[in-house]
């Protein structure tokens, strides 16, 4: 990369979130899984590029870092990104799965058990 690439992008996420470092909501983890809503709604805000190769990447459920990742963006920045989409009604964001008591010591011994036929 250039001196100049590296300048440009210190600016560029900058640029992509309105000069915003927070999100606007905390819906949003590493591993929360994000789709794009079908068919999208008739009234919407004029969106950057940026939200629409989002919205393409979403046509399927994903999840944030792998977004970030292909982006080749900062988690913070696509989660901020991310908000707008969903203020706007244009995706959906689903939390993991928890899984609490019981399930967790099975999950152990099964792995427990699958490792020692190793």
């Amino acid at each position: 990369m250039s001196g100049g690439d590296e300048a440009g992008r210190l600016v560029r996420p900058f640029a992509l979130t309105g000069g915003r470092t927070r999100p606007s909501r905390a819906d949003f983890t590493l591993i929360t899984t994000v789709t794009a809503v079908a068919p999208p709604p008739e009234r919407t805000t004029r969106s950057q590029p940026e939200h629409g190769r989002i919205l393409r990447l979403c046509a399927r459920p994903v999840a944030v870092a792998e977004l970030a990742a292909r982006l080749d963006l900062p988690v913070s920045v696509v989660v901020i990104m991310l908000c707008d989409l969903l203020e706007a009604g244009l995706i959906t964001a689903r939390p993991p799965r928890s899984v609490t008591g019981a399930h967790d010591l099975d999950l152990l011994q099964k792995v427990r058990d699958g490792l020692g036929r190793i």
